[in-house]
């Protein structure tokens, strides 16, 4: 593990966020100038192939972009706020249960799970119904 991969590896643990490529970039090179953008692609790669972090879309919330976690023990369920991006983490049995289901009813050995739900926030539920209303009385 080189210096520059567990700067990389420790902002994905850390962040505290879902961080992308371009992100994950800008602040490592705060760590070390010397780091370039070729090497942060390298090393998700290197940490995708060897377990170490998940790369997910998000539902393509901002885009293309694709982003990045460390792998937990606990498996959980993204969701998104389809209008400002904000992402909940959900851990719970119904995803247990999922899990197990998929396995009996397809005889599959489920290595990993990820699972994604897009919805409004509570926030932009209000916003979405003052623009209805907004909308109506025009």
């Amino acid at each position: 593990m080189t210096r520059q991969r567990q700067i990389l590896l420790d902002l994905i643990d850390k962040s505290g966020k879902h961080l992308d490529a371009e992100n994950l970039y800008q602040l490592a090179r705060a760590q070390d100038s010397k780091l370039n953008r070729v090497t942060v692609y390298r090393t998700l790669k290197l940490l995708k192939l060897e377990g170490l972090v998940d790369e997910l879309d998000l539902l393509h919330h901002e885009g293309d972009q694709h982003y990045y976690e460390t792998r937990m023990k606990r498996e959980h369920a993204h969701v998104v706020c389809l209008r400002c991006g904000k992402i909940e983490e959900f851990f719970g049995e119904p995803l247990a249960e999922m899990r197990a289901q998929v396995q009996k009813t397809f005889g599959f050995e489920l290595v990993v799970v990820r699972a994604e739900m897009g919805g409004y926030c509570p926030n932009c539920q209000m916003l979405r119904e003052q623009e209805m209303r907004e909308a109506a009385a025009q």
